[in-house]
């Protein structure tokens, strides 16, 4: 799979991948544990544009599970549910629903060499969870291996270069349940956002330093990421060549409870909060997306009453950003259009950000009080703030 990047990620050296001592290629795939798969694959592909690719089930002898897997671009999410629990895996996937609900179980990462990249991480502390084993069928042959990351969720290291089926051995070829949209409403995962317990936040950044060679890409503490009622701490860790990006957020002592927070009582504990994708038409996607009924967090006029004094010229114009309530920032390298999803199941726990950069490669540090503040409008709807 090759996953798509912006410029300056594309600039980066092929000498810095062969002095990487965990090189990767991109994410490969959000896998989410679910309830029902069916309906969770026709939601993402009538609300998000996405496309079913690939299925495996009890027509195609897998017996335990339902999987779904969906793409957009290079951006793919696998839906999964049990059907009938009957190994460690499957007890797995029930618990993980009953504890947690809908949520996201496996960040996925494509690597050249999974047994090198498998070994390479355990040597440097992480935990396995699965041995590196190979998967055939007439398609090719893939490698897996997988180590535990924060909560419950987990890294599967896929190497698939001598494989050419749609998923996974295991997977067959799927009609589309819907007739994709003419343009796609977004072409790749950006980043992907994890929530941890107060105090864990450094401890995970180690952990991706040591045990993967990411390096520390961004940092915000104190009044940068606070409002009056709120606050949070959150840091970016990233591969060598910015394809893979994982913030990680945790909360901060203020005067109410925090989004991280509430997701972490909701979700029952540490876990993915939310999906970065990357759309070069925010406007269309977002008009796309809400004709189709996803929800997102709305922004007061007067967010927009100032913005051009601060954010500069877009390619947006001002009035077309303040009718779809898309945010913008500007940094040294350029900007970014950001929008973010309410949560897109019953429990206030994962969401969605689309997000259309212009050479700035930030996360919109300038939207963080105005994003947190929708937020908080939004817990206390829920009379949870």
């Amino acid at each position: 799979m090759t996953q798509t990047t912006h410029s300056s990620s594309q600039s980066a050296p092929d000498t810095a991948r062969q002095a990487d001592p965990f090189p990767v290629k991109g994410m490969d795939a959000v896998v989410f544990a679910v309830g029902n798969a069916k309906q969770a694959a026709h939601y993402y592909s009538t609300a998000f544009g996405m496309k079913l690719v690939a299925y495996s089930g009890p027509e195609n002898g897998s017996r335990e599970t339902a999987s779904y897997v969906l793409t957009n671009g290079s951006a793919r999410f696998v839906f999964t549910s049990v059907i009938k629990a009957s190994t460690e895996w499957g007890h797995f996937l029930a618990d993980h629903v009953a504890a947690h609900g809908d949520g996201v179980v496996d960040l996925a990462i494509e690597v050249p060499d999974a047994r090198a990249a498998y070994a390479y991480a355990v040597e440097h502390g992480a935990r396995g969870v699965q041995e590196p084993y190979e998967v055939k069928d007439e398609h090719g042959t893939v490698v897996l291996a997988a180590i535990a990351t924060y909560g419950k969720t987990r890294h599967t290291l896929v190497e698939r270069s001598g494989y050419d089926g749609p998923y996974l051995p295991g997977f067959v070829t799927a009609d589309p349940i819907v007739e994709p949209p003419a343009k796609r409403t977004f072409q790749a995962i950006d980043h992907c956002v994890g929530n941890v317990e107060l105090g864990k936040m450094n401890e995970w950044v180690a952990f991706y330093n040591k045990v993967m060679g990411f390096t520390n890409m961004k940092e915000f503490v104190g009044d940068d990421i606070a409002t009056e009622y709120s606050a949070l701490m959150s840091k970016v860790v990233a591969d060598g060549t910015l394809k893979v990006k994982f913030p990680i957020n945790e909360p901060a002592v203020a005067k109410k409870k925090s989004q991280i927070d509430e997701y972490l009582e909701f979700y029952g504990g540490a876990g993915v909060q939310h999906i970065a994708l990357a759309t070069n038409d925010i406007v269309a996607s977002v008009r796309a997306m809400r004709a189709a009924g996803v929800q997102f967090l709305s922004t007061p006029d007067s967010y927009y009453d100032t913005l051009g004094e601060w954010a500069g010229e877009t390619r947006v114009p001002v009035e077309t950003l303040r009718e779809l309530k898309i945010l913008v920032d500007r940094d040294e390298d350029g900007y970014l259009l950001q929008i973010f999803t309410k949560p897109v199941q019953d429990k206030p726990t994962v969401f969605f950000e689309m997000i259309e950069r212009h050479g700035s490669m930030g996360f919109g540090k300038g939207n963080f009080k105005a994003l947190f503040e929708a937020i908080e409008r939004e817990q206390e709807k829920r009379g949870n703030l």
